[in-house]
């Protein structure tokens, strides 16, 4: 059975359709890269998984459970938003960081959140909380920056506040983690940092949908690409199925690459 299942997926804004029929679906440990040009419908289609969005219609699974589907009022509800997102660990273009709190606890803050909704919450406040910095600490550790832990955004490179961002995703333990271009504010140099932290994720069999524009990131890391185009998926299939295909937009569009 997938571990993600997207079917029908649409989405409008005012009279302008966004996302067409949208339909893919994703098995566990495998990686997903969304590749188009600007205002294809990737990242809407990235915020509606996330439920950043909420679809027009459409179904969405995820381990077999129905997150969303237009004709079931149950699924419906902006009260469910949150429990729905915690499948999705999502890591933005702009790192959306607290620039108030240190890296530390910028990805310990969420687990804290709902930490204190727990019913033993103020009988085990101490634990829970050495608990959540542990786990935070560890994944800053493997973000390779152990030394960076208690410096804020500002006195990040924009390398690390992306690897602080991925930590902070990780920390939620999603069933899967969702890039929307995670390098595309970086130099390349750092971007050669964020992508190199990616590649490891992929060998550690983490699901990943990735929308970005390094095409030979996208080819070497992707179990499955798909090729968005006007608000539909274009043409979809393992990496040289799509990169390597006689299709005239596709060809276009990687040609800009190419120049």
């Amino acid at each position: 059975m997938p571990i993600l299942e997207v079917e029908h997926i649409c989405k409008s804004f005012d009279r302008t359709e966004v996302l067409k029929d949208i339909n893919f679906s994703l098995e566990k440990g495998q990686v997903l890269s969304i590749i188009g040009s600007s205002g294809s419908g990737k990242t809407t289609l990235l915020r509606c998984l996330n439920f950043l969005e909420r679809p027009d219609r459409g179904v969405i699974r995820v381990d077999g459970k129905t997150l969303f589907d237009d004709s079931d009022p149950t699924t419906l509800s902006e009260g469910a938003v949150r429990k729905k997102r915690l499948h999705f660990g999502l890591v933005f273009q702009s790192f959306n960081l607290f620039p108030q709190y240190t890296a530390l606890k910028n990805v310990m803050l969420a687990r804290e959140l709902l930490a204190k909704e727990q019913p033993d919450y103020k009988a085990r406040k101490k634990e829970i909380q050495e608990e959540i910095q542990a786990q935070a600490k560890e994944l800053l550790t493997q973000m390779s920056l152990a030394d960076r832990m208690d410096n804020y955004p500002h006195q990040l490179s924009g390398g690390q506040c992306q690897r602080v961002a991925i930590a902070r995703a990780l920390a939620m333990e999603p069933d899967i983690l969702c890039f929307d271009e995670p390098t595309s504010a970086l130099d390349p140099e750092l971007t050669g940092e964020v992508i190199k932290v990616m590649k490891e994720l992929a060998k550690q069999k983490k699901t990943m949908v990735i929308v970005t524009h390094e095409m030979s990131f996208a080819r070497e890391i992707s179990d499955q690409v798909i090729f968005m185009d006007k608000g539909v998926v274009a043409l979809s299939g393992k990496p040289d199925e799509v990169f390597d295909a006689d299709h005239a937009r596709i060809r276009e569009f990687l040609g800009k690459y190419n120049q």
